[in-house]
């Protein structure tokens, strides 16, 4: 049995607690600034109000100003955060994880410089920590398709626990594995988290065609556009596996749960995917911004935002051919400068004749 103690109480963290706590770990939920009305939910109820579901019995909610007292004793600390708030997390955690923990983190983004340097944001964090206690903490990551819902209801979920050290994520499998939440191991760390970034970049996309029927009343026709969706995923992956090259990484990496397994069920739905149908229907992306989903986390703009804009200067700097990303290059043009939506689809699949 292991000691997890978990900042940020959404619905991926607190969905991760039902194998966690059902493993016999002991489960402590720490909600962020933002997550008061959560934990005072689950401390009253038991219920999580975004997941609709009561947690089970054996896992904790703990206000933010307990965290101090929470995370000092754990086995594991997990980073439940969303991408907006890995900086917050750095603070918190650089402050708070003791030597000798395992962090693991189920934030997905990146950073970039000014020059392009992309960063995988476990990177982000450890940039917080005094790099004495850094080499000291064991970094690790879950990546691939998991939808929270789905897990909390125990629905099979199949994922990678990932990191640098072979018998950390093997231990921290270990504590989470279970008849229905199905873990494999990698120590491709920076592939696997690359794969995790990049394809919320392509999920913005899986929107476009379902809004471009509805702008045409062809959304109930006998005849929809799968063929555009599947070209532009095809050109999503193959993106996506040059990234994780890009990055160091293992390209084949892109081919499994981490990348093309976690892009496909990315694309079937959710926020990302619903903002892509606005701009499908003609809909500027700053008028979707600001009317449509104002307000509205979404993971995968902000995905776009920084690594296409990293494009540019590492285009500049040589690092990158102009002839590459075209599909990420073409999105970030769609939300940072609200370029119309005419796919430049004979920039796709350099190569093939």
């Amino acid at each position: 049995m292991a000691k997890i103690a978990v900042l940020g109480s959404g619905i991926m963290a607190t969905a991760l607690s039902f194998p966690a706590s059902e493993n016999g770990n002991e489960v402590r939920l720490v909600g962020t600034f933002l997550d008061r009305e959560i934990i005072d939910s689950i401390q009253k109820t038991g219920v999580h109000p975004d997941l609709g579901l009561k947690v089970n019995e054996s896992v904790k909610a703990h206000q933010l100003e307990e965290a101090a007292d929470v995370i000092a004793d754990a086995d594991v600390v997990m980073c439940g955060v969303n991408s907006f708030g890995i900086e917050w997390a750095g603070e918190q955690l650089s402050k708070l994880m003791k030597p000798g923990q395992k962090l693991l983190t189920v934030t997905k983004g990146m950073r970039a410089d000014d020059d392009g340097t992309m960063h995988i944001l476990p990177d982000v964090l450890r940039s917080y920590f005094d790099p004495e206690l850094a080499e000291s903490v064991s970094w690790n990551a879950i990546v691939g398709p998991s939808i929270a819902g789905e897990l909390a209801v125990h629905h099979d979920t199949c994922v990678v626990f990932c990191g640098q050290n072979e018998a950390d994520v093997e231990y921290l499998a270990g504590l989470f594995r279970t008849d229905y939440y199905h873990v494999w191991t990698s120590t491709d760390f920076v592939g696997h988290e690359t794969g995790a970034a990049t394809k919320n970049v392509y999920a913005f996309a899986a929107g476009f065609a379902q809004g471009m029927l509805r702008k045409a009343g062809k959304e109930n026709d006998r005849y929809v556009m799968y063929n555009y969706g599947a070209a532009v995923f095809a050109q999503g992956q193959k993106e996506l596996r040059s990234f994780i090259k890009l990055m160091g990484g293992d390209p084949e990496t892109g081919d499994g749960l981490g990348g093309v397994g976690d892009m496909f069920v990315t694309s079937m739905g959710g926020r990302n995917v619903k903002a892509g149908g606005y701009v499908g229907e003609g809909i500027a992306f700053s008028e979707v911004q600001d009317r449509y989903m104002k307000g509205v986390t979404l993971e995968g703009v902000a995905a776009i935002k920084v690594i296409g804009k990293a494009l540019g200067p590492l285009t500049e700097r040589g690092v990158i051919g102009e002839d590459e990303y075209p599909l990420c290059r073409f999105l970030y043009s769609v939300v940072a400068e609200d370029a119309p939506l005419e796919m430049p689809w004979d920039k796709f699949f350099q190569g093939l004749k």
